[in-house]
């Protein structure tokens, strides 16, 4: 993977520096974005250089101080940004035992449906654009959760490392999440290569894959990413059965339709997983982790709600 097109003056800046690094870096952490999209390309590729690098961009680059300064201006703005979303939504309270405030809080939630527009109304057009948008995401799965791994204690730490492990495949490559889906893309005559279709996407995409990214790297938000965990295997296992009912209607190709399948009866045992002993005994745990936690369930499916209408906002036009 090559760097991405800049989409304004700071990923601009941050992108020739990291292509061409020159003797003295500019001032980057000091640069106001042009626009979110802006922000958000140039976060992005931040953090993809502790994932899997790209191909114009030295390794060492991964932990270059300025580098680091800008990432952690952009955070801030990220962060607060989120932060304020959740806080004019209304900050739920756990009364009684968390994992069953959690279900109701997932569970109140009513935003806007890709998954049913698929099953019943979308094009082939429609869905291989989807395709596109969600393989930013899928063809990394369930790596920025991993980075939480070891800020774990022990009891949360053991049940992510079985959910983690369903996820990569239960040690046999061919079976990775990531895997299955980048086969998926190539039966339907995509591109399966990792960060493919990165110029391609819109705000919201980057804004989902970021946040992930916030919460896995930041010891300090270990409880918004397990939260952010909980509410995505909690709306998933209903949302692929009906997405693999779509694809099937529009006969698009086994093995992509077997990608959703399999995650039907996956998430089904993830939900409980993730919410019950993940998520829950790490609040029992750590208490004060119990606000972050919904912060994180409440990013994920508000990230979601703004992508669905999006989505179903441009195809409806």
């Amino acid at each position: 993977m090559f760097l991405p097109k800049a989409r304004g003056d700071v990923s601009e800046l941050l992108f020739e520096a990291l292509h061409t690094p020159p003797r003295s870096w500019p001032r980057l952490a000091d640069r106001e974005p042009t626009a979110d999209d802006d922000l958000h390309i140039a976060l992005w590729a931040m953090y993809e250089l502790h994932y899997q690098g790209f191909e114009d961009v030295e390794e060492e680059l991964e932990w270059e101080p300025e580098v680091l300064a800008l990432r952690r201006s952009l955070e801030r703005r990220f962060e607060a940004e989120l932060r304020q979303r959740f806080a004019e939504h209304g900050t739920p309270t756990a009364d009684g035992p968390f994992a069953d405030a959690l279900f109701a809080f997932v569970e109140g939630h009513d935003g806007p449906s890709l998954a049913a527009h698929v099953q019943r109304e979308a094009d082939r057009e429609q869905v291989l654009e989807l395709l596109r948008h969600r393989s930013i995401y899928h063809l990394k799965e369930a790596d920025p959760t991993t980075w939480v791994v070891p800020r774990l204690p022990v009891r949360a730490k053991a049940a992510l490392m079985e959910l983690q492990y369903d996820e990569y495949g239960g040690g046999n490559p061919r079976r990775l999440h990531s895997h299955l889906f980048a086969r998926g893309l190539e039966a339907c005559g995509l591109r399966a290569d990792y960060g493919a279709y990165i110029d391609d996407v819109p705000l919201e995409v980057l804004e989902q894959n970021n946040a992930m990214s916030l919460f896995g790297l930041h010891r300090r938000l270990r409880g918004a990413a397990l939260g952010h965990l909980a509410a995505f295997e909690a709306t998933s296992s209903l949302p692929s059965r009906k997405l693999a009912q779509g694809l099937s209607r529009l006969e698009l190709e086994p093995e992509l339709i077997a990608y959703y399948e399999e995650h039907v009866e996956a998430d089904a045992v993830h939900e409980q997983l993730a919410v019950r002993t993940i998520c829950g005994t790490l609040v029992e745990d750590e208490p004060r982790l119990v606000p972050d936690a919904f912060f994180g369930a409440f990013t994920c499916l508000d990230l979601e709600d703004r992508f669905a209408n999006r989505m179903l906002a441009e195809w409806r036009a």
